[in-house]
């Protein structure tokens, strides 16, 4: 077990932290496979990455009144659109109330581009009636030319879109601010991780949103201690400037990818194991087919869940050592994540048509919501949150708690190798209160801001 990391609150001089670490030259190769297969990088001297991404497959043609397959409530998989997820977790009285993030902002940090990205957003607006936002983009080290035929490229445009667009689904009124890595020189995860960072504190140190989406991750105990820490210092310089952070916990339940690519162990995701970070897990969520109203969940089998090996137990957790004990424990929280459960996204990038509506799962499409949740709460509340996880754990254990405490579900892992041999990971199970598959659960938004601004 690694050396666990102490958290100290530190100043860093960003610039320096970065120019002075170089890269890798040699390119990397991301295995963005939805099914959960190692393999070897044959003709490659870069090696295979799988990290937190979107989920997806195709429902229809997007048009308005459109009624896909999936959307039917005799569907084996189903897609959910803004207006059922609104209804589903208790949006619509803060619509009501004039609280959709207008006057805020929030900043989505991804990688590469998704050329179609703007002409995406605006279907996806028209299709289900929501106004165009602000949206800003941003890319510290330069755009990297769209390259179609590549599958990591055309992945990362799928989460760029998913991102924002549900983003902004949840919180109509406020500005996005989309930092775009290039992680074309990465060769190890740690520098993938570093790339990624950079954008991070690009968007910190130009101070561009008061909550930050990270749907993407890696094996914590994979990368260098002075990343990780280096990654913790910018989270420090955020959350002193009253920042909310968010991030993915992952797809692969209990499991990550071990650290010679070969096979899976158990472990968790960083950014998200990060204390200073609310990581969200996945559920698989049932609402009716019309309106959307909240049947119940259950925990989705892939969410990202366990305790760290690299953390230690933030004083947050104390009210449920017995359960973490001298570990960091995630997720924080959860979301509907299961792609039989998906929300639908317009992406045209995707290679296989323009003006496509895919439906979408996984943990990062849980991040980015819980961004447009964050901005309706410090409108609300007329200031910025920030640190979100403490207020989360005094409320998730009160009698009352604002978020439904998810009982049922497991998620342990099972998955292939190359040789075809099936790897179980024995994860974790749903209980009542806080556990290491969803958190203390999903939210009922409307009564966490009603609690929330009071509590604050």
């Amino acid at each position: 077990m690694k050396k666990h990391i102490s958290l100290p609150h530190i100043a860093l001089s960003l610039s320096c932290a970065f120019t002075c670490i170089a890269l890798a030259a040699s390119v990397l190769v991301l295995h963005t496979q939805t099914r959960a297969t190692v393999h070897a990088s044959a003709g490659h001297s870069a090696f295979p990455l799988q990290l937190a991404h979107p989920q997806y497959w195709y429902a229809g043609h997007a048009a308005v009144g459109m009624q896909l397959t999936c959307q039917s409530p005799a569907a084996t998989s189903r897609c959910f659109t803004p207006q059922q997820i609104h209804r589903a977790y208790h949006l619509s009285p803060l619509y009501a109330a004039g609280l959709t993030g207008r006057g805020h902002s929030i900043v989505i940090v991804d990688a590469f581009q998704s050329p179609t990205l703007r002409h995406d957003l605006g279907v996806f607006d028209h299709t289900f009636g929501l106004n165009d936002p602000t949206l800003h983009i941003f890319a510290p080290d330069g755009l990297a030319p769209f390259n179609q035929k590549d599958p990591v490229q055309v992945s990362w445009a799928a989460e760029i879109t998913l991102d924002v667009e549900w983003a902004h689904a949840i919180a109509p009124g406020a500005s996005i601010n989309l930092v775009l890595a290039n992680p074309l020189r990465a060769q190890t995860l740690s520098d993938f991780l570093l790339s990624m960072l950079r954008a991070t504190a690009f968007a910190v140190q130009n101070n561009l949103g008061e909550v930050v989406s990270q749907s993407f991750g890696g094996n914590e105990a994979c990368v260098s201690p002075q990343v990780l820490q280096l990654q913790h210092k910018v989270f420090a310089v955020a959350i002193d400037k009253h920042m909310t952070l968010l991030a993915a916990s992952g797809d692969r339940g209990a499991a990550q990818i071990n650290c010679a690519f070969t096979g899976f162990v158990k472990g968790v995701s960083t950014p998200a194991s990060d204390p200073l970070v609310t990581a969200v897990g996945g559920t698989t969520l049932n609402v009716s087919a019309t309106v959307g109203t909240y049947l119940g969940e259950t925990a989705w089998i892939g969410s990202g869940g366990g305790l760290s090996s690299v953390f230690a137990r933030p004083l947050f957790q104390q009210g449920i050592a017995g359960i973490v004990g001298n570990h960091r424990g995630l997720p924080d929280i959860a979301y509907d994540g299961d792609p039989r459960s998906g929300v639908l996204v317009v992406w045209s990038s995707s290679g296989q048509g323009k003006n496509l509506a895919f439906a979408f799962g996984g943990t990062s499409i849980g991040s980015p919501q819980w961004a447009g949740i964050t901005v309706l709460l410090n409108q609300a509340m007329g200031k910025r949150i920030g640190f979100l996880n403490g207020v989360l754990y005094q409320l998730g254990k009160g009698p009352a708690s604002p978020l439904h405490d998810i009982v049922n579900g497991t998620n342990t892992f099972m998955g292939k190798v190359a040789s075809g041999a099936l790897v179980i990971v024995k994860g974790f199970t749903a209980a009542k209160g806080w556990d290491p598959v969803t958190g203390w659960g999903t939210p009922d938004a409307a009564n966490l801001v009603h609690l929330l601004v009071g509590l604050v």
